[in-house]
């Protein structure tokens, strides 16, 4: 697999409790590909830069794999690389 949907990664990942929340989020402007506004079926590729909007703030991370299935969150943190930058905004 060289690329997934930006929708089911991000769900894959955590950030979001479902797919439709994930869609929904694209679709309101909160999800960047490589500073560029991502439609659900953009697709993502390992090295894409996502800044991400959730709940939980804001995310500014690096993809490392690529997945479409959710699984435990200690195998979703393996997805991504979050930067410091974004780590000390957070906090």
């Amino acid at each position: 697999m060289t690329s997934v949907r930006i929708d089911k990664w991000l769900w894959a990942a955590r950030f979001f409790k479902t797919r439709a929340l994930a869609s929904k989020a694209c679709d309101l402007g909160r999800i960047h590909s490589n500073e560029i506004q991502a439609k659900p079926a953009r697709d993502v590729y390992v090295g894409d830069m996502l800044r991400i909007r959730n709940e939980g703030g804001e995310f500014h991370v690096q993809v490392l794999a690529l997945s479409e299935m959710r699984g435990p969150a200690a195998v979703a943190q393996t997805l991504y690389a979050e930067t410091e930058a974004s780590k000390e905004a957070r906090l």
